[in-house]
C-alpha cells in the first residue's frame, strides 16, 4: 500500500543570494544503527576541511545482497551542498546497475538516483541554499559545463562525459561515485534540485528520475491537450507518466501486461487501460497515437507498437537501455514514424518537473521499506509487485 503520509517540513524555496559556510558547530543528523542495534548512535559534525565516512548499502558483486558499509564523501567545497539523506527511491536502473545487467560494474555499488533530505552544510560560495532547506539530487552529480549541450541545460548529454550519481567516474575524489542508499552526500549546488516546502518529499523522490524521464518527452514532443499518448509499462515510470500526461489533458491510453493494474491506470486518470494481450485493440488503434512512451526496462518487440502511431508521430524509448529487437524499416518509412531514445533531463528540466507537479499535487505512489529491506524490494520489483515505486525511508532507519 502506498505511503502518503510523510510531509516535508521544508522552508519555501528561496530567491539568489549569497549565504556563508555553515560552521564546524552544525549539528549533524546521527547515523543509522548497526543492524540489531538497541539504539542509533549521534555523529559528530561532519569534517568540513577534509573527506569524511559515512554509513551506505552496499552491494559486493552481481550476485551478493546489499549490506552496509563505510564509504567516504569529500569535504565540502566552496560551491557543494552536504545533504543528509532522509530518502531514497529504488529505480529499475539500479538493479540493472547492482547486477551488472547493462555493463560490468564497479564494485562495491551504492546505488540511488532519487534522492531528498536536508542541507546540513553549504560552501562559502553557494546561493541557491542555506542550511535548513531540503534539497534533491537525481541521476547526475557533474558535467563539464562548458560544451555546447551543457550550455543548452543538457547536462545529461555532456560530450565531455557526464558524471553519473552512482558507478561512475568521480572526477572530484577519483574512484567511483556512490549513489543514494546512504546517510550522507556532497554535490555541487548546480545538481542539487530545490524541492518545495510543504510537499510529500517521500512521495516526491521518485520525481528526480521517474518524474524527469517521463515529462522531458513530453516537453520535447510538445503533447498537447487533447492529443493522443500512449504508456507502454505500468511501473515506476509508467504510473507517473499517466499522472503527467493526465495533468496535460491528453487521452492517455495505458499498455501494460499486469491485469490487476488496469483500474489502477483509470483511478489515475487514464482514458484506456489495455493488455498486451488484447489483439483486437491493437488493430482498433492502428495509426491512432500522436506519441506513444515506453517504460519498459526490458528490451521486447516493439513495431507492434510502433505500428500504433499516426503518420509522421513519435514512438520514444526511455527505459529498455539495451539491445533492441524486432523494429521494421519499411513500415517505419511507410508511415514516416520516428522512432527516438531519451535519457532523464537535464538540471533545468528536472528543476521545472519538481515545480510543475508540486504545483499541481502530483507524486509518485510509493511503498516505504527500510534499509535492510532492499534485497526483498529488487525482488518485489522484478516480480512486478510494488505499487509503484520504493522508497527506502533513511529517517526511521535512524531512529530504529
Amino acid at each position: 500500500m502506498s505511503d502518503d503520509s510523510k510531509m516535508g517540513q521544508g522552508p519555501a524555496t528561496i530567491g539568489r543570494r549569497k549565504i556563508m559556510l555553515a560552521g564546524a558547530s552544525l549539528a549533524a543528523a546521527p547515523l543509522f544503527a548497526g543492524a540489531g542495534s538497541a539504539a542509533a548512535a549521534t555523529a559528530e559534525p561532519p569534517p568540513l576541511k577534509g573527506p569524511f565516512a559515512v554509513r551506505a548499502y552496499a552491494t559486493k558483486g552481481a550476485k551478493s545482497g546489499f549490506a552496509p558499509m563505510q564509504i567516504q564523501r569529500r569535504a565540502v567545497g566552496p560551491k557543494d551542498v552536504l545533504i543528509d539523506i532522509e530518502y531514497a527511491g529504488v529505480c529499475h536502473s539500479d538493479i540493472h546497475t547492482a547486477r551488472s545487467e547493462w555493463s560490468e560494474t564497479p564494485y562495491p555499488c551504492v546505488p540511488g538516483h532519487e534522492i531528498v533530505g536536508k542541507v546540513a552544510a553549504i560552501g562559502n560560495q553557494v546561493t541557491k541554499f542555506k542550511v535548513g532547506d531540503y534539497a534533491g539530487v537525481g541521476c547526475m552529480v557533474d558535467s563539464c559545463g562548458e560544451c555546447e549541450n551543457c550550455l543548452a541545460d543538457r547536462e545529461q548529454n555532456c560530450q565531455k562525459g557526464t558524471t553519473f550519481t552512482y558507478a561512475s567516474p568521480d572526477k572530484v575524489m577519483g574512484g567511483m561515485t556512490y549513489g543514494g542508499y546512504c546517510e550522507r552526500i556532497v554535490v555541487k549546488e548546480h545538481f542539487a534540485i530545490r524541492m518545495p516546502a510543504g510537499a510529500n518529499l517521500a512521495a516526491m523522490t521518485p520525481l528526480l528520475c521517474a518524474g524527469v524521464t517521463t515529462f522531458s518527452p513530453m516537453q520535447h514532443w510538445q503533447l498537447k491537450p487533447g492529443q493522443r499518448v500512449g504508456v507502454i509499462g505500468m511501473g515506476g515510470l509508467g504510473h507517473v507518466a499517466v499522472k503527467l500526461g493526465v495533468a496535460r489533458r491528453a487521452q492517455v491510453t495505458v499498455f501494460t501486461t499486469t491485469s490487476n493494474k488496469l483500474e489502477d491506470a483509470k483511478r489515475m486518470g487514464a482514458h484506456e487501460a489495455l493488455l498486451w494481450s488484447d489483439k483486437a485493440a491493437f488493430a482498433r488503434l492502428a495509426n491512432h497515437f500522436d506519441l506513444i512512451i515506453s517504460t519498459v526496462p526490458e528490451s521486447y518487440p516493439m513495431q507492434q507498437f510502433v505500428d500504433l502511431l499516426k503518420l509522421d508521430a513519435t514512438f520514444v524509448n526511455v527505459g529498455a537501455l539495451g539491445k533492441l529487437e524486432d523494429l521494421d524499416g519499411m513500415l517505419m518509412a511507410f508511415g514516416r514514424k520516428s522512432f527516438a531514445g531519451s535519457l532523464i533531463g537535464g538540471i533545468a528540466e528536472t528543476q521545472e518537473v519538481i515545480d510543475y507537479c508540486a504545483a499541481r499535487n502530483i507524486t509518485a505512489d510509493i511503498e516505504m521499506i527500510m534499509p535492510e529491506q532492499i534485497d526483498m524490494a529488487y525482488a518485489r520489483v522484478i516480480d512486478k509487485d510494488v505499487r509503484y515505486r520504493f522508497v527506502i525511508d533513511f529517517t526511521s532507519a535512524r531512529k530504529a
